[in-house]
């Protein structure tokens, strides 16, 4: 999928170079895969909004804690 470049009105910020939009994404990223396991689990699709809860609940701290601990190493 190619993502076209996008600015904000005010200033040309690149949202494909923001941290904060590559934080968007990869947590994005973590949470698909999370919905992923858990559907093939219960045989059958979780939704995506059953999904986002029990990541956010269960397993976002955690990989946030990872996340800056790698990040610091590069």
């Amino acid at each position: 999928m190619k993502r076209s470049k996008k600015t904000s009105s005010e200033g040309g910020i690149s949202l494909q170079h923001s941290k904060v939009y590559q934080e968007f994404l990869a947590e994005r990223e973590e949470i698909m895969r999370h919905k992923w396991l858990e559907s093939e689990k219960a045989g059958h699709d979780i939704g995506y909004d059953r999904a986002v809860l029990d990541w956010i609940m269960n397993h976002r701290d955690k990989w946030r804690k990872r996340r800056r601990a790698q990040q610091a190493q590069h």
